[in-house]
């Protein structure tokens, strides 16, 4: 009779008396098939060869990386409560999460190919296919890229799915006389699979390293365009308010804030391609003389500089997310003017060279605020984490609706012709920055030494000024606290009060009232739709 054992036909059934016997697995096609643990290895070495090689061929012709094209993508189209959450757990590293998200989810998505392609090596080819066309949609349908950001991915898939098919039909002979039982299916080498997949995971190594390298090359060539001065602040009405000494009430929180302690919340998962040379800003729409300015044509007009406190509605009460800095530019309301508003324009659209778009009411930008193109950032140009060339500043204004960094274009409009970025997503359409307080000092949950203390922290109400911060003690009267000096009413103030106290557990809330009269409410709302509400509240122990 005939006996049937993995696919192989035998005369008789085997005994331990018969001597050698030939075993030999095979897959769906008949050919010699990989263990299925090594087949996961198979697709992870060959996505990462891939990956890597859309990354370098990205790298080398200058255009997006599939990687980063694919993350854009999931930043465009993830829903709010999804950033928000984001933004909570990782901070400004929320951006490093999703890169490591993303390749966390291509090796596993790898992973599994891989094994199903032991089986039907056509699933893994196909599996392959699909991460490059994804890649390639992404890509092609980033703002600002060509056709030709399609090549990465194709390139990529054209040299992964090789890869595949030879990690899974490494070379040796078909069958073998195996004395004893047998333990490895025949038709597959162990060794030469371990080289092979080897050899091509260094190969992945170093294209990942020498795209990363020649995206280091590149975001250094741009640090390299950024000018080291700036020309002078035009004089007339347009010099820079000083800050005086009494400013500063607590060493804790500087009154202007460093440019690397600047706060940085955008959805760039790397820096736009800025060529300095061929770079403007379009100010177009519903206008009667468009404007195209160049970098030196901005440089050429007056420069103001003004101290502005800007602030991201993903801002948590008490959070972090808020900065101020003495911005150099030129005031938009001058080009706008000499631009011609058209009656009917009801919006000021921005793009970035990312593709980011804000809007805001035209009303706002003519109103008389300092809202400026803004090229400088405390004294020097503008970093590129903060939007070199030019970047737009609107005081009173969330950054989600005014805050365009990479600035390439200025659209008036009206609302109804387009929305800014955020706002399809479920975000308030104007944006205005709500009165707010924050405790800096003591910190939450720190022990204080009883007697003399200070409680001490920073207010804000951009565009209509602090007039007043009280704190209240363990549900306690509401004491005023002394406030610093009153720069300007786009900028925020800071704040102290004396505290003598006795040991005992501590509850300390604090509230501001801008010059309209408003006092910020104690109704906790959470940053979505159109800012965070609450009074910040710190937790002490006096010993």
């Amino acid at each position: 009779m005939e006996w049937v054992n993995n696919g192989a036909a035998m005369t008789d059934p085997p005994s331990d008396n018969q001597g050698p016997r030939v075993e030999e697995v095979t897959s769906a096609d008949g050919h010699p098939s990989t263990p299925r643990g090594y087949g996961a290895i198979v697709g992870v070495v060959a996505g990462a060869v891939a990956v890597t090689t859309g990354m370098f061929v990205a790298g080398v012709m200058d255009v997006i990386s599939p990687i980063d094209a694919v993350g854009s993508e999931f930043i465009d189209r993830v829903p709010p409560w999804l950033k928000e959450l984001a933004i909570r757990w990782f901070g400004t590293n929320d951006k490093r999460a999703l890169r490591v998200g993303i390749v966390a989810t291509l090796a596993i998505a790898a992973l599994i190919v891989g094994i199903l392609a032991v089986r039907r090596l056509a699933a893994g080819i196909v599996g392959i296919a699909i991460f490059g066309l994804i890649g390639t949609l992404a890509a092609v349908h980033r703002p600002g890229e060509s056709g030709l950001a399609a090549l990465p991915p194709l390139i990529g898939t054209a040299l992964g799915i090789p890869v595949l098919v030879l990690l899974l039909r490494p070379s040796r002979p078909a069958a073998r006389e195996i004395p004893g039982p047998s333990r490895v299916p025949l038709g597959w080498d162990r060794r030469r699979f371990l080289v092979s997949s080897g050899s091509a995971a260094a190969v992945a190594v170093a294209a990942g390293g020498i795209a990363q390298i020649i995206e280091s090359r590149r975001v250094e060539s741009i640090r390299k365009t950024i000018p080291e001065s700036l020309p002078q602040v035009f004089a007339p009405g347009g010099g820079g308010p000083t800050v005086p000494a009494d400013a500063t009430l607590s060493s804790v929180t500087p009154f202007v804030t460093p440019n690397a302690d600047f706060y940085r919340i955008d959805t760039a998962l790397s820096f736009p391609r800025i060529n300095l040379s061929s770079w403007k800003v379009d100010i177009s729409g519903l206008v009667d003389r468009p404007l195209s300015l160049t970098y030196n044509d901005l440089l050429g007009r007056p420069q103001v500089e003004r101290i502005v406190t800007l602030c991201c509605v993903s801002n948590d009460v008490g959070g972090g997310y808020i900065s101020t800095a003495s911005f150099q530019g030129v005031m938009l309301a001058d080009l706008l003017n000499e631009a011609g508003v058209q009656k009917g324009a009801e919006q000021v659209f921005s793009t970035s060279l990312d593709g980011w778009t804000s809007g805001f009411p035209v009303s706002v930008a003519l109103d008389g605020r300092d809202a400026m193109i803004a090229l400088g950032m405390n004294g020097e140009a503008l970093p590129l984490e903060h939007g070199f060339p030019a970047r737009l500043v609107v005081p009173g204004l969330y950054g989600y609706v005014s805050a365009t960094k990479w600035l390439r274009n200025i659209k008036l409009t009206t609302w109804d012709a387009v929305e800014g970025f955020w706002v399809p997503r479920g975000w308030s359409r104007d944006g205005p920055i709500k009165t707010e307080s924050r405790i800096d000092v003591p910190r939450d949950g720190e022990n204080v030494t009883a007697g003399a203390a200070k409680i001490a922290g920073v207010a804000w109400a951009q565009h209509r000024g602090v007039d007043k911060v009280e704190v209240s003690i363990n549900d306690g009267p509401w004491q005023a606290a002394r406030l610093g000096a009153d720069v300007t009413d786009d900028a925020w103030r800071q704040w102290v009060l004396d505290w003598q106290v006795t040991p005992g557990d501590y509850t300390i809330r604090v509230r501001a009232t801008d010059k309209t009269g408003a006092t910020q409410t104690a109704d906790v709302a959470p940053p979505d739709p159109d800012g965070a509400t609450g009074y910040h509240t710190r937790s002490v122990k006096v010993v």
